[in-house]
């Protein structure tokens, strides 16, 4: 019995199984929530869970659940730009099956782009068990957010990454070290999440949301390489240089995108490195001292009138300007690390087992000329609205030196058939993009399948 000269004092493994204790319970009353959100608000279309065989099922295997999602800022949506939404573009519906939807993947890390109206979000996903980081474009009303199970990680570090300021090389001026053709107020978003069971274990996340328009290939091509190279730098500044990355988001290009091929180590064709030059201009919001009402840059029949495929504002970029060249862009992306993609690759994966049912959820489907090349097991789509349908989406992988990521999981992106008449739709989907998820196996070189 203790006693005031000797307190009675719990052993180290008695506060560690208090500890488990409390852990466990705190799980539980997450999972009480999470159940009750999704129990009680407006549905969302639930997929399929695709599970892939995993040879590694020894419990020394790390694992963690990873998602993205554009929830489609409310502060951005134009009735006239979804006309077959409805109901699905008002905040009070919307954000319900918003906030379930991204619960139901019950994830480790969520990447969320598009993010307004936190004082709605943040009190769903705390409850849940989240604590997270923000962060937005100077003057933006919306931005990107990281989400993170607090029971399971531990924030390490963080960084916000400027685009319109990131210089990409040593030159004699800031302005050509940069080498940007356009302000475009875009950011990315660095974290290095610890696991909070084990010392110098954990892994580095990014997430970002790239410039919109179209017709600025260039631009969006050195924003992934501003991307690529300041989380690798990132991670080695922390010196985790035996952490994985993963950089997932809206990167607003499809897999035939020149900025695609870079970012994973394909050789460029012809065509992709026509549409970066095509785009190698110098907008007004970089040099003011000129105006011009426009540059087309697609010589196609219809260029006029899509304004997607127009520049306006902009001139041609002279060398003076340091936009960085064709080979330029493919030095620099070769002196980095090629990423690999958890759709392409799980879904790869899926086709090789069942070829009929994970084929017409395939980019290469309704890109001919793009089977043999990394890519073409994308999904399909990944915004599907009534005027644009396309992939955007991804999440991308960077194994650290002594271990592989392998995909162990996925959620299928939507059928076609669901989702035709565009997104948003009341009972389907709260954004006009998909939410990816997938799960990670983090596994040792040299660690024996069981």
């Amino acid at each position: 019995m203790a006693s005031a000269r000797n307190p009675y004092r719990p052993t180290p493994e008695q506060l560690a199984l208090g500890e488990e204790r409390r852990r466990r319970k705190y799980l539980k009353q997450q999972q009480a929530s999470v159940n009750n959100v999704i129990d009680n608000n407006p549905p969302f279309l639930q997929r399929q869970w695709v599970a892939l065989p995993n040879a590694y099922t020894n419990t020394g295997v790390r694992s963690f659940k990873i998602m993205t999602w554009n929830l489609l800022a409310q502060s951005l949506i134009r009735s006239e730009l979804f006309p077959n939404s409805s109901k699905a573009l008002k905040a009070a519906v919307r954000e319900p099956m918003i906030h379930a939807e991204i619960l139901s993947h019950q994830a480790d890390i969520v990447c969320l782009q598009e993010v307004d109206r936190l004082e709605r979000l943040l009190p769903a996903l705390e409850k849940a068990g989240y604590d997270h980081t923000f962060a937005a474009g100077p003057g933006k009303k919306h931005g990107c957010l990281i989400a993170y199970r607090k029971d399971k990680f531990t924030k390490i570090q963080e960084q916000v990454l400027q685009y319109d300021h990131q210089q990409l090389r040593e030159d004699d001026t800031e302005h050509t070290a940069i080498g940007t053709s356009r302000t475009t107020k875009n950011i990315g978003s660095l974290i290095a999440l610890g696991y909070r069971n084990a010392d110098n274990d954990g892994v580095i996340v990014a997430t970002t949301h790239l410039f919109w328009h179209p017709a600025y290939t260039y631009e969006r091509a050195r924003q992934a390489a501003v991307l690529l190279k300041e989380t690798l730098e990132f991670r080695e500044s922390l010196n985790p240089h035996i952490w994985p990355c993963i950089i997932a988001g809206d990167f607003n290009f499809a897999p035939d995108d020149p900025a695609y091929s870079l970012l994973v180590g394909e050789p460029l064709s012809q065509t992709q490195e026509r549409a970066l030059d095509l785009s190698r201009v110098i907008h007004t919001s970089i040099d003011p001292t000129f105006f011009v009402e426009k540059k087309v840059v697609d010589d196609g029949e219809d260029a006029e009138t899509d304004a997607d495929r127009v520049i306006t504002n902009a001139r041609p970029a002279t060398p003076s300007d340091g936009l960085l060249s064709n080979m330029e862009l493919v030095d620099l992306f070769a002196e980095l690390k090629p990423l690999k993609s958890a759709y392409e690759e799980g879904q790869k994966v899926a086709v090789g087992i069942d070829p009929l049912s994970a084929q017409t959820s395939l980019f290469g489907q309704r890109k001919p000329a793009l089977p043999t090349k990394y890519g073409a097991c994308e999904p399909m789509f990944t915004s599907y609205t009534h005027y644009w349908k396309t992939t955007l989406d991804y999440i991308f992988t960077l194994d650290a030196p002594d271990s592989d990521l392998q995909v162990t999981g996925y959620i299928s992106p939507h059928r076609v058939q669901d989702i035709e008449a565009g997104l948003p739709q009341a009972g389907i989907c709260g954004s006009d993009h998909f939410s990816l998820c997938a799960e990670l196996h983090v596994v040792a070189l040299g660690h024996d399948a069981q």
